[in-house]
């Protein structure tokens, strides 16, 4: 088990984001899953991980963000 978990920290990665603008890293020699686009970036799994760190900073959904900021606006609206 252990020599699997060394062999996956060199294996390439690639970062993909939903339409909902949440991230997750995915084998690169494998076809992004359904809903899935490729982010822009690649590396190591450990790599790719602080890339989602730093750029995925509001865990919220796109869907509840944009709510959010429509309810926002039109309270000050009001």
């Amino acid at each position: 088990m252990q020599d699997k978990n060394i062999k996956n920290l060199f294996d390439n990665y690639k970062v993909v984001m939903n339409h909902e603008e949440q991230y997750s890293l995915w084998d690169f020699s494998r076809d992004n899953p359904k809903g899935w686009v490729d982010a822009g970036f690649t590396g190591t799994q450990n790599e790719c991980l602080e890339y989602i760190k730093n750029v995925w900073v509001d865990m919220r959904p796109l869907s509840v963000r944009k709510h959010i900021e429509k309810v926002d606006n039109n309270e000050k609206s009001n």
